[in-house]
């Protein structure tokens, strides 16, 4: 039984776009260039530092001279491919583990598009097997494929843990909570869609298997810094109950965004989407670095991220409330999380930092439609093609 249900989980986790929808090609050579060192060996394109990996050109998307491709080596051994867009004047960079069915070259306009109106720079990366990315995709290569990414960040392009925020959509939330579990002074955290773990998109357990893959609801406990969820109410590949689970296991809640009529692949075209995910980076941005009262941290570590005491209990099932947790603000009473708020006026008016992080906004109670061409970053999306709705579905040709 265990060994049939791992099969199935693995199977329906990765379905990598077949062709690729990019290329890459070494970065031409330039006109002139200095005669090399003695000693110094010719390699394909640019070499970064210890975690920078070689820089590529893409091919079939467009050139932009604000966007950088890396082929990057994972402690696997095998080699992804990732898009660093930087963003003049941004304090804080976002790190996106995209979903199924998606690549780069599917990804690269959102990715642009969100770098500019965030105001952050993005790196984006392909999983082992998925783009241009060498190896097959597993569960344990998706989380040496996030931290080869978060090393390139720190090492070559300067980022500090604490001014990185994580985002991951649908499956991308398996690396992004596992890598937020090591990193104590990480920034934030973004979920987008997400699964509370491989076997529960498929059946409603209610306890932890060992043959489970992305055990999110076993991690997100971990996580010390601010979380957002984003999900929509009519997602039928993972329901909204994902999302609403982890947003209440997690420790420093950020008022979550539960879009009425999103599904799992159209919430970018939503106004609320942008406008809450700004409102969050903002906050974020004017709050202060989270603080680590052990040592200055280098880096995740390898260990295996050990389960809080009563986590167990707490996950007999889903209705159940976990133990009171600090909010952004560091407040601690039971009573007052719980009482109901004495206005709308007073849960929506506009807030200098993360407040109120608890309750979720009146607005996203209401119909929201998507956005017509007038807003760009609505029209923009509404081109791309972001994920395959059966991403999460077995399909018939599954083995037994």
């Amino acid at each position: 039984m265990g060994a049939v249900t791992s099969t199935v989980a693995a199977r329906f986790a990765f379905f990598p776009p077949s062709p690729p929808s990019y290329g890459v090609q070494p970065l031409p050579a330039p006109a002139a260039t200095p005669a090399p060192a003695p000693g110094a060996g010719a390699g394909e394109g640019k070499k970064g530092g210890d975690g920078g990996g070689t820089v590529l050109e893409l091919t079939g998307v467009p050139r932009r001279g604000n966007v950088e491709a890396r082929r990057l080596r994972t402690k696997r051994g095998t080699e992804v491919v990732a898009m660093y867009v930087r963003q003049t004047g941004a304090r804080l960079t976002l790190l996106y583990s995209h979903g199924n069915a998606a690549d780069l070259g599917q990804m690269y306009e959102l990715f642009v598009e969100l770098s500019a109106h965030l105001n952050v720079n993005l790196m984006g990366y392909d999983y082992s097997g998925y783009g241009q990315s060498s190896g097959k995709p597993s569960e344990q290569n998706t989380y040496a494929d996030i931290e080869a990414v978060y090393r390139c960040l720190v090492e070559t392009y300067g980022a500090s843990e604490e001014n990185i925020i994580l985002y991951g959509q649908s499956v991308g939330s398996g690396p992004t909570l596992d890598l937020a579990s090591r990193l104590p002074r990480l920034r934030a955290v973004v979920l987008h869609s997400p699964i509370l773990s491989g076997l529960r998109v498929m059946y409603p357990v209610k306890h932890t298997y060992w043959f489970d893959i992305y055990k999110n609801i076993d991690k997100i406990p971990l996580v010390r810094c601010p979380v957002l969820v984003i999900h929509g109410t009519a997602d039928e590949v993972v329901d909204c109950s994902h999302g609403r689970a982890l947003w209440e296991l997690a420790k420093v809640k950020y008022e979550p965004l539960w879009i009425k009529g999103g599904n799992h692949c159209n919430l970018e075209l939503y106004p609320e989407y942008i406008k809450h995910l700004k409102k969050f980076v903002g906050a974020i941005e004017k709050s202060p670095p989270p603080s680590d009262e052990s040592s200055e941290s280098t880096g995740p570590s390898d260990r295996t991220p050990t389960e809080p005491e009563g986590t167990e209990d707490s996950r007999k099932s889903l209705d159940c409330k976990d133990k009171t947790r600090p909010s952004i603000d560091h407040r601690h009473s039971t009573d007052r999380r719980d009482k109901p708020r004495g206005s709308v006026d007073r849960r929506d008016k506009s807030r200098k930092s993360v407040d109120h992080p608890e309750r979720p906004r009146a607005s996203v109670d209401q119909s929201d439609r998507p956005r017509k061409s007038i807003d760009r970053f609505g029209g923009m999306m509404k081109s791309v093609r972001l994920c395959n709705i059966d991403c999460f579905k077995v399909t018939a040709t599954s083995g037994s």
